[in-house]
């Protein structure tokens, strides 16, 4: 049997047994019943200890929202998940009232219902620590501005460091969460402890303890967002599906957004925001853009009550690979196995369902667990929570307009962090709408750092993102190498290189020379850790040069590199720059265009190459670059660019498509006469 839900909120005609204040139900009644009945009840009831459930099960069998459909919005968005919900409260904020939330379901169907709510202060990122930061103010504030308490829990956190150079990073976060005003402390095992009881703490080198962290219940969180944005002028309406995205065509092969046909008419608008998380490949699909994800299961189990745990942080043991959190008198346990189960196709009516649980999978966590707080071994299991999650090939969400249609904007991809990474992403994201760009340096979130080349990849896009989901909890050092996702692109001299003890780096799919060894290490395809049938490497030599660099410190080729320079200095090299981004801009304003773009002088003699720096409309830089200015007597390989003046542009490899990106854009609204070719490979 399985806890499910809270007796005293429902009313289930099925063959069922009571315990206190919940209902257990046989594994076979599980299956066969409508997951639209029982699981909002069981959101709700195992969310923070709560078993008070009566609001939300109110709100969840009132019919969907029979509001009529505006025939018309400055801007739509689709989803009402954390993003949408928080995106939706910042459009608000921004001054946006003509707005509107389109969801086919409730708000929190799909996978934000079912969240852990965890969140943590402190990541190896400047942005991260910022958007996060916004996300605890919201949970700090909102019940001030809308009376709805978002159910937040500041019961702090623990990083737990079994490793010597894990305690080393984490003295990296203490110093980083330092620069932005965030309270932490790196205890030793005993600190940790008196702090943490029931922990076993003999395998421990230290920890690393925010009281600043915590934990927050989704519906209660999502439900004041969206109070607050409906205060402000929002629309939100549930039980609207969306079937089509309408567009028209646009300068340079591009479209633009007309409007939205929804299960309930259509919608006249120039602005969507794609917010819905799993399901946004149905919405990019309509639109022929490809959407960069990959869904799979993930998992947490609630514990039945353990003594003494009350009041305990929650816990990253990122060693094991696993997480506790604190649930009411109880735990609840996850983690990322190295063997997720892929949803090859995730049902367009799924809202509030569960899988069953592959405890094949999940057992490794138990045991991480178990060692980690020995009294768990002793603990029965409440319930089990096993629903879909949307996953990226670098684990950072995808968010910003499309390079391609026109005021589309995508927001999804969360890796299990939507809800702590919601209120600054949808904060940012409500910006991008606005103001044309984000506040925050987001370029690590932008659609346009992947080329169209890695999105069209469906191997790549599974490769990295399975990569990504089991390393999640690894070691962040400055000079690892992914070895998923490699190979896609090879340049003319890869084979000659490689021959040479080259060691190549992977950047924006191409292989580029990183620096040499002493004989042929090759990247070879990827095992996926040995899961789903494959054979994994015992013997692999490029991963085994990988592990030498796994440092915070100069990394083992570093030396090998210093030879490389000095012999540059001192004799002759050729750099290979075939990843970089190539285009060619011509025609009748093609002059003014760039004088407009660009920030350095244009106005130069055939033969010259100008470094410069290409702006955003708030003055910002977006990249840097190179331009050679030509004419009809350059000599270049391709025939499109002999013409009597032109600019032939090159951009770094990792920011190439996002300069192109920009630079499209620009031409489009200011309308030039110009032809741009890409001639990037």
């Amino acid at each position: 049997t399985q806890v499910l839900g809270c007796w005293r909120c429902t009313n289930l005609e099925t063959d069922v047994t009571t315990t206190g204040n919940f209902i257990e139900v046989p594994s076979y009644t599980i299956r066969t019943m409508k997951y639209r009945t029982l699981y909002p009840l069981y959101a709700r009831c195992v969310s923070n200890g709560n078993s008070g459930c009566s609001s939300y099960v109110r709100r969840y069998q009132h019919t969907h929202n029979e509001s009529k459909l505006p025939s018309s919005a400055e801007v739509v968005v689709i989803g009402g998940g954390s993003l949408g919900c928080n995106t939706l409260y910042h459009l608000t904020k921004l001054g946006v009232k003509d707005v509107i939330l389109l969801e086919k379901s409730k708000i929190t169907a799909g996978t934000t219902w079912h969240s852990a709510g965890l969140v943590w202060s402190l990541l190896p990122s400047d942005v991260s620590i910022q958007l996060i930061a916004h996300t605890k103010h919201l949970m700090n504030s909102l019940e001030s501005e809308t009376g709805l308490n978002p159910g937040w829990t500041n019961n702090g956190g623990l990083f737990i460091a079994s490793k010597p150079e894990r305690l080393k990073e984490y003295k990296r976060l203490w110093s980083l969460g330092k620069a932005f005003g965030i309270e932490s402390s790196v205890l030793t095992p005993s600190a940790l402890k008196d702090l943490y009881p029931l922990m076993n703490v003999d395998d421990v080198h230290g920890a690393l303890y925010s009281p600043e962290d915590g934990c927050v219940d989704p519906n209660s969180f999502c439900e004041a967002l969206a109070r607050g944005a409906k205060n402000n002028g929002a629309t939100i309406i549930e039980g609207c599906a969306v079937e089509q995205i309408e567009t028209q065509p646009d300068l340079f092969g591009g479209s633009k957004i007309t409007g939205v046909k929804t299960s309930r008419g259509i919608i006249r608008t120039d602005c969507v925001v794609n917010c819905a998380g799993g399901w946004s490949t149905y919405i990019g699909k309509g639109l022929d853009v490809n959407i960069p994800i990959t869904v799979m299961k993930h998992a947490y189990i609630v514990t039945e009550t353990i003594p003494g745990i009350r009041n305990m942080p929650n816990v990253r043991d990122h060693d094991s690979s696993i997480y506790l959190r604190l649930q009411g008198e109880g735990l609840s346990i996850g983690g990322y196995e190295y063997n997720p189960v892929f949803i090859d196709k995730l049902e367009k009516e799924f809202a509030f369902g569960l899988y069953d649980l592959d405890w094949d999978v999940f057992d490794t966590h138990i045991q991480g667990a178990i060692n980690r707080v020995p009294i768990i071994e002793q603990t029965g299991i409440k319930s089990t929570v096993c629903g879909p999650e949307s996953f990226t090939p670098d684990h950072k969400p995808v968010l910003g307009e499309d390079p391609n249609v026109r005021g589309f904007y995508h927001g999804y991809g969360f890796n299990s962090a939507g809800i702590m990474l919601g209120g600054g992403c949808g904060r940012e994201l409500a910006r991008w709408v606005v103001h044309g760009r984000p506040a925050l340096d987001m370029f690590g979130y932008d659609i346009r750092r992947f080329c169209p080349t890695l999105t069209n990849n469906k191997k790549w896009i599974k490769e990295k993102s399975h990569e990504s989901y089991a390393k999640n909890y690894d070691f962040v050092f400055p000079h690892d190498e992914p070895l998923a996702g490699r190979n896609m692109k090879l340049d003319p001299f890869h084979s000659i290189l490689q021959a040479s003890g080259c060691i190549f780096e992977e950047r924006h799919g191409w292989e580029r020379p990183g620096w040499f060894s002493e004989s042929p290490s090759p990247v070879l395809p990827y095992d996926y850790c040995g899961a789903y049938e494959h054979q994994r490497h015992e013997t692999y030599e490029y991963n085994t040069l990988l592990q030498n660099d796994h440092t915070f410190q100069f990394p083992y080729h570093f030396y090998q590199i210093r030879k490389e320079c000095l012999a540059c200095r001192s004799n002759a090299a050729m750099f290979n720059m075939s990843y970089f981004g190539k285009y060619f801009l011509t025609g009748p304003d093609a002059q003014k265009a760039v004088d407009w773009i660009f920030t350095n002088n244009m106005q130069q003699d055939p033969g010259k190459v100008i470094y410069t720096c290409l702006l955003n409309k708030l003055g910002r830089v977006e990249g840097d670059l190179t331009v050679a200015i030509t004419d009809a007597t350059s000599s270049f390989p391709w025939e499109e660019i002999h013409s009597d003046r032109g600019f032939y542009i090159a951009a770094g490899g990792a920011s190439g498509h996002h300069i192109h990106s920009h630079i499209l854009s620009v031409l489009r609204q200011s309308q030039f006469n110009v032809n741009i070719t890409n001639l990037s490979r």
